[in-house]
């Protein structure tokens, strides 16, 4: 975290340091969940296979999951604070079911238990509670049928700013083979930004940087504060400030300036440290330059 307000980011995170996996972290301190009980199954829509855990009986907190890490992380910054959790829809899209026997109601029940968790993340300070959702960008028809209404249950009553992050997935060749079936265009937002304007959820995270997105699709976010995919996770090479600063003026055509809020587009776990650290200082010295450019206090950064 000292890294990151070192490199000028606004609004920091923990990185997620204390957790095995970004959904598998929250699960290990489920009951209901046995991790003894390993399958192979087909992940976002049989993309690839993976060995995951079981859900084999009522699903209920052992205790708080993600606290302490929260504390940490809250006692070591003075500046705005995000903490990102698993969303229902990925959840249930990364674990074997023999217990609830239908996807939407374990969807709700594990965003029932992202809402206890997600209340007591919002006592310890956290500013943002963002929602990791790549299983939207998979699911559309099912994003609109049931999934924004379990991410409506997780971010229930929240006192602080609520998000949802979709990208489409790194860091394994079935992503990168996904990715590059697509076509000359990435459109699978123009299926779920609709919906997702008329949502309760606050922010919207999407990917940008190094991707085939048109850009018009933010558009259809009209009303929400979009976290701008400014920074290409998956390419070793660091971004020039022109560069970044053109990505936040060419979404400025689409979203008001205030409502950007330039960031990676994803997370930088699998990326060398030194290497993650000057993509984090390119973002921002992008984003003032981009305030320059603007003449705008609000374009401010964070991290994906």
């Amino acid at each position: 975290m000292k890294e990151q307000e070192d490199a000028g980011i606004d609004i920091v995170t923990d990185g997620e340091q204390a957790r095995q996996h970004f959904v598998h972290g929250f699960l290990e301190r489920i009951e209901g969940v046995d991790f003894a009980r390993r399958v192979t199954m087909g992940i976002r829509n049989n993309r690839y296979d993976a060995e995951v855990p079981t859900v084999t009986g009522p699903l209920r907190r052992k205790s708080n999951i993600h606290g302490f890490e929260a504390k940490i992380a809250r006692a070591h910054t003075r500046r705005r604070l995000k903490f990102t959790l698993p969303g229902p829809m990925t959840i249930v899209d990364t674990i074997a079911d023999a217990h609830y026997g239908d996807k939407v109601a374990l969807a709700m029940a594990f965003a029932a238990l992202l809402n206890e968790e997600a209340r007591e993340l919002a006592e310890i300070g956290v500013d943002v509670v963002q929602f990791d959702e790549p299983a939207f960008n998979v699911y559309m028809e099912e994003v609109t049928e049931w999934g924004i209404a379990a991410l409506h249950r997780a971010a229930e009553d929240l006192p602080c700013k609520t998000a949802v992050h979709i990208c489409y997935g790194y860091g394994i060749k079935a992503n990168i083979d996904w990715k590059s079936s697509l076509g000359a265009e990435w459109r699978q937002y123009e299926a779920i930004f609709p919906a997702l304007a008329t949502s309760r959820i606050d922010q919207v995270s999407v990917e940008c940087a190094g991707a085939k997105v048109p850009l018009d699709l933010l558009g259809l976010l009209n009303g929400k504060e979009v976290l701008l995919g400014a920074i290409d996770v998956a390419s070793e090479r660091v971004e020039t400030p022109e560069e970044v600063a053109a990505t936040i003026e060419q979404a400025s055509r689409f979203v008001p300036v205030e409502r950007l809020f330039p960031c990676t587009n994803c997370g930088m776990a699998p990326m060398d440290r030194s290497l993650a650290i000057r993509k984090l200082v390119a973002l921002s010295a992008d984003a003032a330059l981009a305030r320059r450019r603007f003449d705008h206090s609000a374009v401010e950064e964070g991290c994906g």
